[in-house]
């Protein structure tokens, strides 16, 4: 039997906002976790380079591998060597080589309730069982230690992001200990999207390997580094499972593009420029925090990292997917349904992302302002 996997309605919202675009309407693409920005210039010179130069073909980056490793063991003190990464096409395939090469079908899989749509989703997809477990305020939209241990029997693992999507929270480093000590007891294998690392607000985010060296990390090129278009991520493993992990990767994989390996190695060293990116979403995050009273939202996750805000708008619908669609088509503003990140209570919730310019946000602002004041007085009325 097929598995059953649910869509991914931010993608229908996105497809709604491109049509208008292209007939003509003002649309702010504030839907996706998408940066607006491009890849950092040095990458974008050497595909320059290589594109007239190299005929490129299948290949993984020696160097790329290294310099990742290096990272892990400078950033993180992990140790963490060149033959544990595995270069792939974005971190999405990244999430389906982790499951695949960890579990079996019908092993329980644990999840963070909201999170991000794709978990659940790909869990089903590969016949494994996903256990959510509901996270609010008062564990600040992130699983806890203290949660796990109530599960029984124990789960066989774990998905853990920090900073997370949809709520843009940071597990803080002790309990991030707390939770890799009991998986640790228990038997559970953690998987851990870093894939917003380099995106903080405060103290920066800390890696899982710091604490549970033999857990799977999957990261990206999309989001810090600004290439969600050049589809390049990768996968660390432990020793444990390089061979199985390799083995699924070359059969279901391949390998990422050679281009976007060449330009990746590049880019990892554009601090300057992407740190600056950074500092244009931390505006773009305190002028919204500043304007959620004017938009009578007041209960959000605390935004971390990441570039998101996620609100809560039971107030003015239960339907949050159709909530997003009115509040497209009247505004041009197009977000995200809290429904795809919470089967349940995401019905009353919404995704803002900034990761667009900050005179977008501004216009965002200017737009959704009177347009939530009107579904207020309607709802009250």
């Amino acid at each position: 039997m097929v598995a059953q996997i649910d869509p991914f309605h931010a993608i229908a919202i996105s497809r709604e906002a491109h049509r208008l675009e292209a007939e003509g309407r003002s649309i702010l693409h504030m839907e996706f976790g998408q940066p607006s920005t491009g890849a950092p210039a040095t990458a974008i010179a050497e595909a320059h380079r290589v594109l007239d130069s190299d005929p490129m073909g299948y290949w993984e980056s020696p160097a790329l591998k290294e310099r990742i490793a290096r990272h892990y063991r400078e950033r993180h003190g992990a140790t963490v060597e060149a033959e544990q990464i595995l270069l792939t096409c974005g971190a999405s395939p990244g999430l389906v080589l982790a499951l695949n090469s960890l579990f079996m079908p019908g092993d329980r899989v644990v999840i963070a309730r909201p999170g991000y749509v794709a978990y659940r989703n790909t869990i089903k997809a590969l016949y494994l069982e996903p256990e959510e477990v509901a996270c609010g305020p008062a564990e600040r939209y992130q699983i806890s230690a203290d949660a796990l241990a109530a599960i029984n029997p124990a789960p066989q693992g774990l998905i853990v992001a920090s900073p997370a999507n949809p709520t843009g929270t940071i597990i803080p480093p002790e309990e991030m200990a707390r939770i890799a000590g009991l998986c640790a007891q228990r038997g559970i294998r953690i998987v851990s999207d870093e894939i917003y690392h380099g995106l903080s607000y405060g103290a920066p985010a800390r890696s899982m390997l710091e604490y549970a060296p033999g857990a799977v990390v999957v990261n990206s090129f999309s989001k810090y580094f600004s290439m969600a278009g050049w589809r390049l991520g990768w996968v660390v493993v432990p020793h444990d499972l390089v061979e199985t992990a390799r083995a699924r990767m070359g059969n279901l994989f391949l390998m990422p593009p050679s281009l976007a390996q060449h330009a990746g190695l590049k880019a990892f060293d554009a601090h300057d420029e992407l740190d600056g990116h950074v500092a244009t979403y931390g505006r773009n995050r305190e002028l919204l925090l500043a304007a959620l009273p004017a938009l009578g939202l007041r209960e959000i996750a605390p935004p971390d990292g990441a570039f998101y805000i996620y609100a809560d708008v039971g107030h003015l619908t239960g339907d949050s997917l159709a909530f997003c669609r009115k509040l497209l088509h009247d505004t041009g503003v197009a977000t995200a349904p809290g429904v795809d990140f919470d089967p349940d209570e995401g019905r009353r919730h919404i995704r803002f992302s900034f990761a667009v310019s900050t005179a977008q946000v501004q216009d965002a602002i200017s737009r959704m302002i009177p347009w939530f004041k009107a579904q207020a007085a309607h709802v009250t009325a």
